[in-house]
């Protein structure tokens, strides 16, 4: 694995893992909002394992990437940002965005940087918005941080109820920076929340969007997300012709986490059918 820092507009980067060779058809991974890459490193390994080449990034004013100094995180600038990353990408590339990355994927595909093929984890045009309010409240609830791990365990429990506290809370340090008081807070800019609320926008993104008639297009539904509807999904499906849906039952909106050997699986597979990998060297 080689870890990169790819320039953006503004003299600003973004830092991103890289796995496989770098010549194998290109799948590029985008995490939701509020987390970071490392919330794909089990399937980065595995899509790498399969032949392609990976480049799993962190979006900026996430992880290890840069703040954008003036606050703007429109899906214009992730679409511009996007388009960086994927020049690294020597062949054949897919998108898979995980809600603010798979935003962030079509919004790219509208701008110009059109992939082979589409992976959206758990995000439609129309986002219900009652989901919205509730990860936002999540996500704001603690603006001065926590004094321990195991606050932090304990908010995120009370959110996930379905899923068990973790008992090892050092891997909880990926998505926290620890500030000179001590305190951990998410590894985010607060600001990427007021700065980058146009996700309604898409919608009219793809309203004549010529990519819509000719992307094969996989949505990876989590079958107990509060965020995608039926008739978000109905609605998706009008607009993207192309459009394939795996429903991955007992997940919510973070489906990979909640379900990864499923949705590890229904990409691999689905990528294999649009996108073949490399052939993998046998030993």
């Amino acid at each position: 694995m080689r870890t990169l820092r790819i320039p953006v507009a503004g003299g600003l980067h973004v830092v991103a893992d890289e796995l496989g060779e770098p010549g194998a058809p290109s799948v590029i991974l985008g995490h939701g909002g509020g987390q970071t890459r490392h919330s794909w490193d089990r399937a980065g390994h595995e899509l790498s394992e399969a032949g392609y080449h990976v480049i799993n990034y962190d979006l900026l004013g996430h992880g290890e990437s840069d703040w954008e100094p003036d606050g703007n995180y429109s899906l214009a600038r992730r679409a511009a940002d996007l388009s960086c990353v994927a020049e690294h990408a020597r062949g054949p590339v897919a998108y898979v965005g995980a809600s603010l990355g798979g935003l962030s994927a079509m919004a790219a595909a509208c701008a110009g940087t059109v992939p082979d093929a589409i992976v959206l984890v758990d995000v439609v045009a129309q986002l219900a918005p009652e989901g919205v309010e509730r990860i936002i409240s999540f996500m704001t609830a603690s603006p001065d941080g926590f004094a321990t791990l195991g606050e932090v365990a304990d908010a995120i429990a009370a959110y996930y109820p379905d899923r068990p506290r973790p008992e090892r809370l050092d891997g909880l340090r990926k998505n926290l920076r620890e500030g000179a008081d001590g305190r951990f807070r998410w590894h985010w800019d607060p600001r990427f929340l007021s700065g980058g609320r146009d996700h309604g926008d898409i919608a009219r993104m793809l309203d004549g969007a010529a990519w819509t008639e000719t992307v094969p297009t996989l949505l990876v539904r989590g079958m107990k997300s509060d965020i995608v509807t039926d008739e978000g999904v109905a609605d998706l499906a009008r607009r993207i012709n192309r459009l394939e849906i795996a429903d991955i039952g007992d997940a919510g909106h973070m489906v990979a986490g909640d379900r990864n050997d499923l949705f590890n699986a229904a990409v691999l597979a689905f990528l294999r059918h649009v996108m073949p990998p490399a052939r993998v060297k046998a030993g």
